[in-house]
């Protein structure tokens, strides 16, 4: 009997860890952000010829090199930040809505239908408030179909918010079709006075700002967070305390709809002024990357965005002043941090536990030789972890008793 459920068992299986300590899961990702780095530095040596100091300064004026570069950074994290917020509430409920860029991309699609139809019939102010409606209602629309069908039908929500993207890419596509002039793949670019100047600066910046405190808000201290975060932790326990389930996906879709199209209206009102299929370029994707690497916390959500802009304008500059044609060694530099990132989270989080005998060994012959490989890796990173936790700690403790000292002599001096 006993071979028979040992035959059954799993060769694998995931177990996760106790609570991990913030400042530990900081700690450990800081460590693997200076791996990737040490990584990129080798691979970009070794194709390039660029050396660590210039990759480093690449990195650094990408984004700081000027004004004008920190503003574009700025403005680009607002957005990225902006749909990781409207992702968020959702991911906590566990529905995984991967529709960001449809519903962002079909918000901006209507503020610029009122924009290009409306510019010079209403006044400014009030064309501002219809295409910031528009955008909003076309954002919600999107994102509470599949939440409808998600409630009442149970279907997969993955594949249906996926297909979403298409279809708003399509109306965009239509639109374009019948209004561009010169077989133009873009929409005209349409400036509006006011408009223009409203929003072509921080304005956007604070709009974010605003929603990261208001969503923080939301999710930790109101009770419809604490709904949507027991719905995400067991829809029976929800259930059984009265919760209506079907009720708290829809609002909580609608949400992410409206925020999505916030930022569609933010687009075409106030960055790009014009509308194509490749207006978000994606980044309902990477806010997905965004909100994991944060845990789904809108602070930590900050960082991440900062770093995710910060690599993407770096390699762009790295591209600029190097000279490299091949791209796909910038893409796998990218990549490279995210996966280490997101790779030594995994891992801190969980164990992989291996299938064993009666006698506590591994059964399994490629398994056993495996865990030989991963015991040393393993055991290195621990090292180095305590290693680069001790430097700073020593440096740390080091100021501390500077400014104690400097403190206690100035208390001296004074008496």
């Amino acid at each position: 009997m006993e071979t028979t459920k040992l035959a059954k068992d799993p060769l694998i299986h995931i177990v996760r860890k106790d609570s991990i300590k913030t400042g530990r899961l900081i700690g450990i990702k800081a460590i693997a952000i200076i791996i990737a780095f040490i990584v990129s530095s080798i691979l970009l040596a070794a194709f390039e010829g660029c050396d660590p100091l210039t990759f480093i300064a690449c990195l650094f004026s990408g984004s700081f090199g000027t004004m004008s570069k920190f503003m574009v950074m700025l403005k680009d994290m607002a957005i990225l930040l902006g749909l990781g917020l409207a992702l968020l509430p959702a991911f906590k409920m566990k529905f995984w809505n991967i529709g960001a860029d449809g519903e962002a991309l079909i918000g901006a699609l209507a503020a610029y239908i009122c924009l290009y139809f409306m510019r010079d019939k209403v006044p400014d102010i009030l064309l501002v408030f219809i295409c910031l409606f528009a955008a909003v209602i076309s954002g919600i629309i999107f994102a509470v179909i599949p939440a409808i069908f998600k409630a009442f039908w149970n279907t997969n929500e993955t594949l249906f918010t996926l297909m979403m993207n298409y279809v708003a890419i399509q109306c965009v596509a239509i639109f374009i079709n019948a209004f561009s002039t010169g077989g133009s793949n873009t929409l005209p670019v349409i400036y509006n006075g006011s408009l223009y100047m409203i929003y072509e600066n921080l304005s956007i910046i604070l709009i974010i700002a605003l929603l990261t405190i208001g969503i923080a808000v939301y999710i930790k201290h109101t009770k419809h967070g604490f709904e949507l975060s027991l719905v995400g932790e067991s829809v029976n326990t929800a259930k059984y305390v009265g919760i209506n389930v079907k009720k708290v996906i829809i609002r909580t879709l609608i949400l992410s709809g409206a925020i999505c199209g916030l930022i569609g209206f933010l687009l075409t009102n106030g960055l790009n002024h014009v509308v194509n299929t490749n207006s978000l370029g994606g980044k309902g994707f990477t806010a997905i990357i965004v909100v994991w690497l944060a845990n789904f916390n809108p602070c930590f959500m900050i960082l991440t965005t900062f770093m995710i802009v910060f690599l993407q304008k770096g390699s762009n500059e790295l591209l600029m002043i190097m000279g490299i044609t091949n791209d796909s060694l910038i893409s796998i530099i990218t990549s490279i941090f995210f996966f280490l990132i997101i790779g030594c989270t995994f891992f801190s989080k969980y164990i992989i536990v291996f299938r064993r005998n009666e006698e506590g060994i591994i059964d399994n012959k490629c398994l056993a030789f495996l865990e030989r490989i991963v015991k040393p890796v393993d055991k290195f990173f621990q090292r180095l972890y305590v290693v680069i936790t001790g430097f700073f700690k020593k440096i740390f403790n080091k100021l501390k008793n500077k400014v104690k000292k400097e403190e206690n002599e100035n208390d001296a001096s004074i008496n």
